[in-house]
């Protein structure tokens, strides 16, 4: 229902007069009358009426528009993001990578292949995330947020996953040599050919993780894991694993070796 509605004819300038008790006002007066019937000619105007009708139709095929647009956006949206992750390839740092990988997985963009080796990504928020053979070696991933992503044949080698939260996460053939996961959560993670050479599992929380056909555990270092299913440590001791508290201890093991 239109709001553009008639207004009332104005009093006559009788009628004015005799509401004014002096003179001295007539003037103010005759200029709020004279308003009035400017007011009163316009709001019977037709053609007004008509432009608030068509102004209602713009908003509406702007509402349209935006939505039909809206795929045109998201794919330039992600086409830049990919851009901010492609140019910093082979640099330190961050170079806006963590919000481009939270802002495509966000979307349900798959992040497959995709390289963040030695990028600052530190907390990063990347839950079921598609990961698979993405190369984040030597990247900074301290407290990062990676349950359930699949990360099948990813290169971790190298990254720094101190305090992450990998819950059920997928690393099936994945390389996690020289990885430092202490105090990770690797609760119900999928391990099956991953190497985890080398790899600081100090204090790791490994309930139901499944460990039986991990490819290689070299020298990794096992003390102190939390929740370990039964017989893990036993059988990571017998494939070359080591429990030592002490850095240089450990660091001359691999020396050695």
């Amino acid at each position: 229902m239109p709001s553009h509605l008639g207004r009332p004819k104005p009093e006559s300038w009788a009628n004015y007069k005799l509401r004014s008790r002096r003179k001295i006002w007539l003037p103010f007066f005759w200029v709020e009358r004279t308003w009035e019937w400017v007011a009163y000619a316009l709001s019977n105007w037709a053609f007004l009426e008509a432009l608030e009708h068509i102004g209602k139709f713009s908003v509406l095929f702007a509402v349209i528009y935006y939505v039909y647009e809206a795929p045109d956006r998201a794919k330039q949206k992600h086409y830049q993001a990919w851009q901010v992750i492609n140019t910093a390839q082979g640099k330190g740092g961050s170079g806006g990578r963590m919000d481009a990988l939270q802002e495509l997985n966000h979307d349900h963009v798959s992040l497959v292949g995709v390289n963040a080796a030695d990028a600052f990504l530190m907390g990063v928020r990347l839950e079921k995330a598609q990961l698979n053979r993405a190369d984040l070696s030597g990247a900074d991933l301290r407290d990062g947020r990676l349950s359930e992503a699949d990360l099948q044949f990813a290169n971790l080698a190298g990254a720094n996953l101190r305090g992450a939260k990998l819950r059920a996460v997928n690393l099936e053939h994945a390389d996690l040599s020289d990885a430092d996961l202490y105090e990770s959560v690797l609760a119900g993670a999928r391990m099956a050919g991953a190497n985890l050479a080398r790899t600081d599992l100090r204090q790791c929380d490994l309930a139901g993780i499944n460990w039986k056909d991990i490819a290689g555990i070299e020298l990794a270092n096992v003390v102190d894991v939390k929740n370990a299913p039964s017989g893990f440590v036993e059988w990571a001791l017998q494939h070359g694993a080591v429990s030592i508290e002490s850095d240089e201890e450990w660091l001359r093991r691999m020396t050695v070796q």
